[in-house]
């Protein structure tokens, strides 16, 4: 998880702009450190994170247009899976 927190705002500074997915990536961030959420969740949503992070991808994030669609697609399944579970995590940061 340290991994993902010191590495997450550097790649959302560069990206945030131009993905229309950075509110759901910060709702995951959020999930991630919440005590409540069980450690098997957080390992699946880490996982799609680091592959965010990383610069190794399927399409590499420099191909204009394409470069984000496997990232996309990495965050739209977890999304998907996750549910309304996510839906507090968005704005505030925490469930209440």
């Amino acid at each position: 998880m340290d991994y993902v927190e010191g590495n997450l705002w550097t790649k959302l500074e560069k990206v945030g702009k131009k993905i229309s997915f950075a509110k759901d990536i910060m709702a995951l961030f959020n999930y991630m450190r919440d005590d409540y959420v069980s450690w098997h969740r957080k390992a699946i949503v880490v996982a799609a994170l680091i592959y965010f992070i990383s610069p190794i991808d399927t399409i590499p994030d420099i191909a204009p247009l394409f470069g984000y669609l496997d990232d996309l697609g990495v965050i739209t399944a977890l999304l998907k899976y996750l549910g309304s579970e996510l839906i507090p995590y968005y704005g505030t940061g925490y469930r209440s």
